[in-house]
């Protein structure tokens, strides 16, 4: 039986050990945190990461309702620039981490064996094998091991790795009462969005520039239109992070029989919602063509050549979106926030035709 070690439990990780359970691989989970989970907030899982789920048979994770409450963006007093109906948008699953972790988790078998408190130190690999730690050998290594990745920082360390966006995030869920279908407000330099997850609370997040390592309150966004407020206040814990993504040009992923998956291989800036859905469609690709050839190098250099163009292309874009959204000019806002309803427009009248 083929054999694998997994580096990081996170959303990626987990999904990548499912996928080669069902391969029948014999995977080893490795997690550095004590415990197996998910902390954080709501993430956005969108259809084609949601297919892949389904086809490792993990249940729970519904299709994405039609909106029946006004979506879409609007400026901070509550005008709207444009809505989710005129854009024609396809909306995602919105579920908390910790729900999707378990969901997956779940789905774990007798192949899949999970160590926690473990820190990844060393990796070494040879012709027939990948080595850890000195004391854990297996066939395939797959590093998902976050942003600031170790394993890949041994296979490549000279790579700059995460560079700050500029701007701070802050998560959180309140469990309030709304007749609101969502969406984001766009300001000057601060961004604030929230959707209904799939347990009827409210995801929400908000961005705002300053630099890095400073501890600061979301205080600016009370001020804003309602219901941004309430769910301020409706929240118990709120999370402040500082918003990385990877340098550009991204490594490749795979190199002998190490494999790179999720934020260890292109983490990207929030703005599109397609970090977690990134991982797990990594996940489903790896074991697509590790199923499509005997040979486990060439399968890794399939993966690398489908899935790095794919998320280089994800985290310019969601940079891109990034920059536009902080930005603190008013002149550019004005053109934005134009630009945003006339295209709105032109897709509404498009659609009716």
């Amino acid at each position: 039986m083929s054999t694998a070690i997994v580096v990081g439990a996170g959303i990626g990780g987990v999904t990548a050990a499912v996928a080669l359970q069902r391969r029948g691989w014999q995977v080893t989970v490795l997690e550095r945190a004590p415990e197996l989970g998910e902390v954080g907030a709501g993430i956005s899982v969108w259809p084609a990461a949601v297919a892949v789920l389904e086809e490792l048979g993990v249940k729970g994770v519904e299709k994405a309702s039609v909106q029946s409450k006004p979506a879409g963006m609007r400026k901070p007093d509550g005008r709207w620039v444009v809505s989710a109906a005129d854009l024609g948008m396809e909306l995602p699953v919105m579920i908390h981490r910790a729900q999707l972790h378990d969901l997956v988790t779940a789905e774990f078998g007798p192949a899949v064996t999970v160590r926690t408190g473990y820190d990844v130190r060393t990796v070494t690999q040879d012709a027939d094998g990948v080595t850890v730690n000195g004391e854990l050998r297996a066939d395939l290594l797959v590093a998902a091991d976050g942003i600031r990745s170790a394993v890949r920082g041994s296979m490549y360390p000279h790579y700059a790795g995460p560079r700050y966006s500029g701007f701070t995030g802050y998560r959180g869920i309140a469990d309030v009462d709304l007749d609101d279908g969502g969406g984001e407000t766009w300001g000057r330099g601060q961004l604030f969005g929230f959707a209904r997850l799939i347990d009827g609370r409210y995801y929400w997040y908000a961005t705002a520039n300053q630099p890095a390592g400073a501890t600061s309150e979301p205080t600016v966004f009370e001020s804003w239109h309602d219901p941004l407020p309430r769910l301020i206040a409706g929240t118990e814990k709120i999370l402040q992070n500082d918003i990385y993504d990877l340098t550009l040009p991204l490594v490749p992923f795979a190199q002998g029989r190490i494999v790179l998956l999720g934020d260890a291989a292109h983490a990207m800036t929030p703005n599109l919602g397609r970090g977690a859905c990134s991982a797990i469609e990594d996940a489903g690709a790896l074991v697509r063509h590790l199923g499509r050839t005997g040979e486990l190098r060439a399968a890794l250099t399939a993966y690398d050549a489908e899935r790095r163009p794919a998320t280089t292309k994800l985290v310019k874009r969601s940079r891109a979106v990034g920059r536009l959204g902080q930005t603190e000019n008013p002149v550019l806002c004005t053109v934005r926030d134009g630009l945003f309803a006339v295209g709105g427009k032109l897709v509404a009248l498009r659609a009716r035709k």
